[in-house]
């Protein structure tokens, strides 16, 4: 599973990817299959293929450049950007596996449907301007405030919206579309793990656990609940 991140702490542009990996497969007889304690690619090899692949898909796109990057429509800048790019040391930072299931859960909760800044991040708006608190990852993450005027803080804001059709989510393996339906269903079976039926999701219901609102109570008794004619 791959999350597709384009910002960072003071809203600039910084586009990433955030990767989970399972710590094993399932082999051609449907047996699951552990993988050796240090089960991923040191480090450093990751970074030199991600930068190679990345560098070679990149020169397959037929790009346009406008602004300050016009130059590069010009074949030898762009060879000479590539070039420069592929003697820099690109950077990939890999985790141990997670505990159990629960962290797993509790990290695509924090990473997956976030965006560029939440709510509790803004400190005020006033005389047009907002100040945010940010992290200072070059200041051992010691927590500032920013101050940018308005017009700064919505461009730099509408730089994370993805294009329409634009994938943020992209799932692979055990998760891929191709193979979801049936390496699940092994997986299910190899774990013990029952095989719940979806069922109908009342929105009434998930607001009235996340906001603690019941929206059906009667505005006026505040007793009775309504109900919903075509539903009977």
């Amino acid at each position: 599973m791959e999350v597709l991140h384009t910002w960072g702490q003071t809203l600039v542009y910084h586009p990433h990817i955030h990767v989970i990996v399972p710590a094993g497969g399932i082999d051609k007889m449907g047996k699951w299959r552990n993988s050796k304690k240090k089960f991923f690619i040191p480090v450093k090899v990751l970074s030199r293929k991600f930068r190679g692949k990345f560098l070679y898909y990149l020169k397959q796109e037929k790009l346009d450049f406008y602004g300050k990057n016009e130059y590069l429509k010009i074949v030898e800048n762009f060879d000479e950007l590539m070039a420069t790019m592929y003697n820099k040391e690109w950077i990939t930072y890999c985790k141990p596996p997670f505990e159990n299931a629960s962290r797993v859960i509790k990290y695509l909760g924090r990473y997956t449907y976030r965006v560029a800044i939440s709510n509790n991040r803004i400190i005020k708006e006033e005389n047009g301007k907002i100040t945010f608190k940010y992290k200072d990852r070059k200041d051992n993450n010691k927590e500032k405030e920013m101050t940018l005027e308005a017009e700064e803080f919505i461009r730099r804001f509408l730089l994370h919206i993805l294009p329409p059709g634009f994938m943020k989510i992209r799932h692979y393996g055990l998760l891929g579309n191709r193979n979801k339906k049936t390496k699940l269903a092994i997986c299910k079976k190899l774990t013990n793990t029952a095989n719940f039926e979806p069922q109908e999701i009342n929105t009434l219901d998930i607001l009235k656990k996340t906001l603690g609102v019941d929206f059906n109570l009667c505005p006026f008794c505040k007793t009775g609940h309504m109900i919903n004619p075509n539903s009977a």
